[in-house]
């Protein structure tokens, strides 16, 4: 009753998100908001999204937000003629505006749009991570020259949206001055579609000699910072005394690092053992998932991790390392396994994965799908927005 009262209160309210692209190789984020915007009409809520991807893109589908496809970005900062006029006619229609971008033009604009005219709050997906400022030096320092144009955007925030606890402490060890109002809200992916049959299909169909053979999946960015070169390298030193399962290595390859890699396999000796499917989406993605024994993810930095959500809602353990930030709900849960991000750590994760017996293997997949449902439901992450801007203007 009382909840009905609230969506009753909140039929008008409108939402609108900002982010560069909403392209699935462009990672998690394009995928969470494709998850989020699917339960706004339940509790209230109009969204709408605008984007810089051009209007026809293959990929501007099947939300359930109108999707504004603004197209005309110019260059990797996006900077944008046509999203400066686009806010500034409309974005009084609006309750509040979410930005889910850092260091480029997209970010910035919906801010000032925004501000002393709507209450906005931005995620940075883990842009503010000190791992970023160890790893690329040189990068930060131009990042420390923006500083004074990107710090206005998250002080004068309603809300700085962060994905989980680890986030939000790390983030301000990164810049100073770093002053703002942190908010830890609910993330995650929704129940993936359950058909099976067709999933297992689709995937087959991409991966024929996988076909009746076991395997662990990597899924996400082909990048450096995921820890693929590591993975190659653990998964080789084992793979001769656990010769019934094979490796999966999925995701788009912006870099080239691919060729590297099975470059690297080739040299190791496991080459036949390890299977490249490009990007996967849709049911064979999900056939990925569910076919697999365990997701394997040995990251040097995650913010998140929605393939993490997306293998627990598919009832598989996730073996992580410890700079992907949800590893303490994970270790918590029992929903899988985590090790440092090292050669060693990698190594260890496979081999403790090995030792467990099937019992124990089936009992980890239980306690990954109820982690799932306890933590990362993305109806709650839009409850949570909503209430944001509930509470009037900042």
């Amino acid at each position: 009753m009382c909840e009905a009262v609230i969506f009753s209160q909140a039929a008008r309210m409108k939402i609108l998100h900002v982010i560069p692209t909403l392209s699935p190789a462009s990672g998690g984020p394009a995928e969470a908001l494709r998850q989020l915007v699917r339960w706004y009409p339940e509790i209230g809520v109009e969204a709408e999204i605008v984007c810089l991807d051009e209007p026809e893109s293959a990929w501007l589908t099947n939300y359930a937000a109108h999707v504004h496809a603004l197209g005309g970005r110019h260059g990797t900062y996006g900077r944008s003629p046509q999203l400066h006029k686009w806010l500034a006619v409309n974005v009084k229609r609006f309750n509040g505006i979410v930005a889910h971008a850092m260091w480029t033009y997209p970010g910035l604009a919906a801010a000032r749009a925004a501000r002393g005219r709507v209450p906005y709050a931005i995620f940075p997906h883990g842009m503010l991570d000190p791992w970023f400022r160890r790893r690329y030096p040189l990068k930060h320092i131009k990042k420390c020259l923006y500083w004074p144009i990107q710090y206005p955007v998250l002080r004068d925030a309603k809300s700085v949206l962060f994905t989980s606890r680890l986030e939000s402490e790390l983030a301000p060890q990164s810049f100073w001055p770093h002053r703002w109002t942190s908010l830890v809200v609910p993330y995650g992916t929704n129940e993936p579609p359950f058909d099976l049959a067709a999933q297992r299909q689709a995937f087959e169909k991409l991966v024929p000699r996988l076909t009746g053979r076991a395997f662990l999946l990597f899924i996400s960015r082909i990048h450096e910072k995921k820890g693929c070169d590591l993975l190659v390298e653990a998964f080789a030193s084992v793979a001769r005394k656990h010769g019934y399962v094979d490796l999966v290595i999925a995701g788009p390859d912006k870099d080239g690092l691919q060729a590297k890699l099975a470059a690297q396999a080739q040299r190791l000796g496991v080459a036949d053992r390890i299977h490249w499917p490009g990007m996967l989406t849709g049911d064979s993605k999900w056939g990925a998932l569910r076919g697999c024994e365990a997701m394997i993810l040995p990251s040097h930095q995650e913010n998140f991790g929605i393939v993490v959500a997306e293998a627990l809602a598919c009832s598989r353990p996730a073996l992580i390392s410890n700079q992907v930030n949800l590893w303490p709900q994970v270790e918590e849960d029992r929903a899988g396994l985590v090790e440092p991000d090292t050669l060693e750590g990698t190594r260890s994760l496979l081999m403790r994965w090995f030792g467990l017996s099937e019992a124990e293997k089936a009992e980890m997949g239980k306690r990954a799908h109820q982690s799932f449902q306890a933590r990362y439901s993305m109806r709650n992450c839009a409850l949570a927005i909503r209430d944001l801007f509930q509470t009037g203007k900042r």
